[in-house]
């Protein structure tokens, strides 16, 4: 089956063509700057040059067209017509407590997904925008959201609550909701598949990247994330301050004068690495100019505090089993996982440092000792096989 899966984001749509069941892609497609100046394109597919350009669209229903023309090119296409899309995956971060698991898109179920944006305002009417594209230009194809929230439904009350009056959750669903649950979801299926399952077994699933959640597993079920009502809480992150004393926020407002929505919007786009190093929110740049105290301390306190998050997890857990490293610099920084582990001897870790300095790309490897009593992994991230998946078996499952 050819699978379309498309993330919508604000003023972007991602989207790729692959077949989940010979784990084969298509095409991948990125459209920028949507519904601002000069949008552009960056199209790529299989043994075809990379097109890249500015395109004229004015919202996601344009991208999505072009996209579509892009697939259907006679120079650049992967498909001659568009009966060879045998359904569409959708990525959308919040599914509040009504979405568990990935479902197919119908009108009762847009109007739900619309009652709930204001849980992820940033987020969730992109992706919404994206299905009502879908279904508007493909009217006869199954559509199928893929929920960032849904693995972390099964954490405990004593994990998804917080210190607030009941009726705070019982009234406005105040509660940790966490994110990342697709990659989460998904390296913890590959450990699965690898280890001969995760019955018994205590994972602690680390995605890091421009945004970074820390998960513990049990038995393959998420029952802490590090994320909470929204993916500004947690560890250090690129943009994002990561965990702070809520009455700060009064603070900072009272001294910059900023109302509480530019507050918010400082706190996710200008603190965490970013703001300590007053430079990027890239950690390639980071380490680049790790000689500048400033770069030294914002690289420091990111991987403090996700090192703080493991060992939490490892308490909640009475121990842990095996660390996961994923997302962009999770898979690919060698220098970040060594300064993470190396402070975790008295876990039973010995990290294999030769090996770990090493690493090819895209491939799932142990950077442990024989002897580490804890195994870890380096397993790359497939959020878009993992919604393509999901929607295949959905969508053969609509059709009996």
């Amino acid at each position: 089956m050819k699978i379309l899966v498309i993330n919508s984001g604000s003023t972007s749509l991602k989207a790729q063509l692959v077949d989940p069941e010979k784990r084969h892609v298509y095409a991948n497609i990125t459209i920028r700057k949507i519904g601002l100046k000069e949008p552009y394109i960056k199209y790529k597919a299989e043994n075809k040059d990379e097109v890249k350009g500015v395109i004229d669209i004015t919202d996601h229903k344009g991208a999505l067209e072009v996209s579509i023309n892009y697939l259907l090119d006679k120079k650049f296409g992967v498909i001659k017509s568009l009966d060879e899309i045998d359904a569409i995956g959708h990525r959308m971060v919040h599914g509040g407590e009504e979405f568990t698991s990935s479902v197919e898109v119908t009108n009762a179920v847009l109007k739900k997904l619309k009652q709930i944006v204001d849980m992820a305002p940033l987020h969730n009417p992109a992706a919404i925008m994206g299905m009502e594209a879908s279904m508007s230009l493909m009217p006869n194809k199954k559509n199928v959201v893929v929920f960032d929230t849904a693995f972390h439904s099964t954490m405990p009350e004593i994990a998804y609550l917080y210190a607030l009056p009941l009726n705070m959750y019982e009234d406005y669903k105040i509660r940790r909701y966490g994110f990342h649950g697709t990659s989460h979801r998904y390296v913890s299926g590959e450990l699965a598949k690898i280890v001969g399952g995760l019955k018994g077994k205590k994972v602690i699933s680390c995605h890091l990247g421009g945004g970074s959640s820390v998960t513990a597993i049990i038995d393959g079920k998420s029952i802490d994330t590090s994320m909470g009502y929204t993916p500004l809480a947690g560890v250090v992150m690129g943009s994002r301050s990561g965990d702070i004393d809520p009455a700060i926020i009064e603070v900072i407002m009272n001294k910059t004068k900023m109302s509480i929505g530019e507050t918010i919007s400082f706190l996710n786009k200008e603190c965490g690495i970013q703001g300590i190093s007053n430079l990027s929110s890239d950690m390639m740049d980071i380490e680049k100019n790790i000689t500048d105290p400033k770069c030294k301390l914002a690289f420091d306190m990111m991987n403090y505090s996700i090192k703080k998050y493991i060992g939490a997890y490892a308490s909640v857990m009475n121990g842990v089993d095996y660390i996961i490293f994923t997302g962009g610099i999770g898979e690919n920084d060698e220098l970040v996982r060594q300064e993470i582990l190396k402070d975790l001897t008295y876990l039973g870790i010995e990290l294999d440092e030769k090996k770990n300095l090493n690493l090819p790309r895209n491939t799932i490897e142990l950077i442990t000792t024989p002897k580490s009593k804890v195994k870890v992994y380096r397993i790359p991230t497939d959020e878009e096989y993992l919604i393509a998946l999901d929607t295949m078996n959905i969508a053969k499952n609509s059709n009996k």
